[in-house]
């Protein structure tokens, strides 16, 4: 085990991965159906050679860059796991700061507006009981992603799904939480490979500056809620709490993520 570990991760490390000691052992988790304790506590185990055969299925694919969470088809998300696969964007921990800010608002009526993988509906769902949520997004095969999402964690009747932006009654929502596309078109080409090649583009592309579809939620966002918190690029929050304050919203407050970057806007009527 310890020599197929060291040669995968050598060859993740000569392709650009960032975390090739990691995505080797989560790989050869998934090939051999062990937990990363055992790679650990028995590092001259034998690998099946079954498991051997898949680890390097696996590690090929990691190679052309596909992100290990397409690979297992799975990514934890604060205290769930969701299924995810190249129909949706993979959650990532910042987006988790969505969800903070909705349990520290208690609202009654929560939308969660461009679900994607249903990754923050669920998660609210599943921390704030009484909570009523809503997921939206225009994209179907998203949609699908999320209803399965929510059959496997038994939230199906805590979570309804509407394919809309927001739908057309909406209104006395006390919040609504989005993480909607917000990369610049002339960002696209520093992304790293996994994001470029893999994830759904309409999913992360909004215009030159990034703002275009934000111009067209927060307006239509504004009337249905009482407050509104938007995920934003490195670089776009003074854009975007312009863009709350022209909607009508009257304090718009920032919250930064872990390192330091602003990136959950607040607006509040």
């Amino acid at each position: 085990m310890r020599e197929a570990l060291a040669a995968a991760s050598d060859a993740l490390q000569a392709a650009g991965v960032d975390t090739p000691r990691l995505d080797a052992e989560l790989l050869l988790c998934e090939a051999a159906g062990w937990d990363r304790a055992r790679l650990a506590a028995e590092p001259e185990t034998d690998i099946p050679a079954t498991a051997a055969r898949r680890f390097g299925e696996l590690v090929r694919r990691r190679l052309r860059r596909e992100p290990v969470a397409y690979i297992l088809g799975r990514k934890g998300f604060r205290n769930i796991e969701l299924a995810v696969d190249r129909r949706v964007l993979i959650p990532r921990p910042e987006t988790e700061l969505l969800v903070e800010l909705a349990l520290g608002l208690d609202p009654r009526r929560v939308l969660d507006m461009g679900t994607g993988s249903g990754a923050i509906a669920l998660a609210i769902a599943d921390e704030l009981p009484t909570c009523e949520v809503v997921a939206t997004d225009t994209s179907v095969a998203a949609l699908a992603v999320a209803r399965a999402n929510a059959e496997r964690l038994q939230l199906t009747d805590r979570v309804e799904f509407v394919e809309a932006m927001l739908p057309p009654d909406a209104g006395g929502l006390d919040l609504i939480v989005a993480n909607l596309p917000y990369v610049a078109e002339s960002e696209w080409g520093s992304l790293e490979p996994e994001v470029t090649k893999w994830e759904p583009r309409e999913a992360l592309l909004a215009g030159p500056d990034g703002l275009d579809v934000l111009r067209a939620a927060i307006p239509i966002a504004a009337g249905a809620a009482s407050s509104l918190a938007l995920e934003v690029g490195a670089g776009q929050a003074a854009a975007v709490g312009e863009l709350l304050f022209e909607a009508g919203f009257a304090t718009v407050e920032t919250r930064p993520d872990l390192a330091g970057i602003p990136r959950v806007m607040v607006g509040r009527q």
